[in-house]
């Protein structure tokens, strides 16, 4: 095997960061009403040696903070002295919404629909132009980290291209229960990214405004994983399944009256066709309607209010092949598991990364 090159300074918003070093980069976005710059704080770890440039985003959306602890927690674990290749950490990109704890910009717009933005448009796309020019199209790989909506929680998953051969590796070393091989959106990171060529990961797990320790969990162990994948870290002996969960197909289940709910299953459950997931009754008590399982699946993603309009999405349900079904219960069963609870302090697997 070849040995590694000596890695390069490694510029970013005209700022270079030297071979084995970390920087903190203040990247310039706009201005609030009082004349304050406001900017996007963008970690780079450059390290020692020649390597891939991963980037791991969160926030894209400003009240999904998950990501912004996993960003937190990756940054106290990697050392630069020791990585291979490139970090760049942006632990919040939609500045803007993380202020007024809000999913969107000032402008009702959602940044993940505005790239690759523009120079002239408006304060969305002037954004995800920012961040799109500057950093997205330094990185060779990406991770980029949500959470579900407001009153709303998902099972921890991945959205990823599996028929790109580089996605689906990064995906098989992210170790999440669920994989799903979904279709890209109009103006998303993701797509916009994947049609530069970079793959991406899309991690969803728990939801709006709350910390998930179990996801927050998973996310952290996945993104050393694929680190570890790409080479950026050391390997580790132990080895994975070479099989992912992949879902073949989800959908949502909508409540076909108003009323107060009352879910009858929980997130990451196993339903039959026909199951109970919900019962849906006016305060009063009358006309109670009962909710049914379309077919058999599994539970990724549920509504989290217990006031209901007909026609809101319930609950979000994976369709698997029964060998990815039970590879996928097996993974959410240990995940419930390993759940540390609520406190900061989260255990990746491992003493250290040397």
């Amino acid at each position: 095997m070849a040995r590694a090159k000596p890695n390069r300074g490694f510029e970013l918003g005209g700022v270079e960061v030297a071979p084995g070093t970390q920087q903190t980069i203040q990247l310039d976005v706009a201005q609030l009403y009082t004349h304050t710059p406001l900017t996007i704080p963008v970690e780079v770890l450059n390290g020692r040696l020649e390597g891939p440039v991963l980037l791991i985003s969160a926030a894209i959306h400003g009240d999904e903070l998950n990501g912004v602890e996993v960003v937190r927690q990756i940054l106290s674990l990697v050392e630069p002295a020791k990585l291979k290749g490139t970090l760049v950490a942006v632990p919040v990109v939609n500045v803007f919404g993380f202020i007024q704890k809000s999913r969107y910009l000032p402008d009702r717009r959602d940044l993940n629909r505005s790239f690759p933005g523009s120079q002239k448009g408006s304060i969305a796309a002037r954004l995800a132009h920012q961040f799109f020019s500057q950093v997205v199209t330094r990185c060779s790989h990406i991770i980029d980290l949500h959470t579900a909506a407001v009153y709303r929680t998902n099972l921890p998953q991945l959205r990823a291209n599996l028929d790109d051969p580089e996605s689906s590796a990064m995906a098989q070393a992210f170790g999440a229960p669920v994989v799903i091989n979904a279709s890209t959106r109009d103006g998303s990171l993701r797509a916009e990214a994947q049609a530069k060529g970079i793959p991406v990961l899309t991690f969803e797990g728990g939801e709006a405004l709350r910390f998930d320790s179990g996801a927050i969990n998973m996310a952290i162990k996945g993104c050393i994983r694929v680190m570890r994948s790409l080479g950026m870290l050391p390997s580790r002996r132990r080895s994975r399944s070479d099989t992912m969960a992949v879902a073949r197909s989800t959908s949502w289940v909508r409540a076909e009256q108003d009323g107060i709910i009352r879910s009858q299953v929980a997130l990451g459950s196993k339903v039959k066709k026909g199951a109970v997931l919900a019962k849906i009754a006016a305060p009063l008590g009358h006309g109670e309607f009962t909710l049914l399982a379309p077919k058999e699946g599994i539970v990724i993603g549920q509504h989290t209010l217990p006031l209901v309009n007909e026609g809101d999405a319930l609950f979000h349900l994976a369709y698997f092949e029964q060998q990815h079904a039970d590879e996928a219960m097996a993974q959410i069963d240990s995940l419930f598991d390993e759940d540390p609870g609520p406190g900061i302090i989260y255990d990746v697997d491992e003493p250290g990364l040397t």
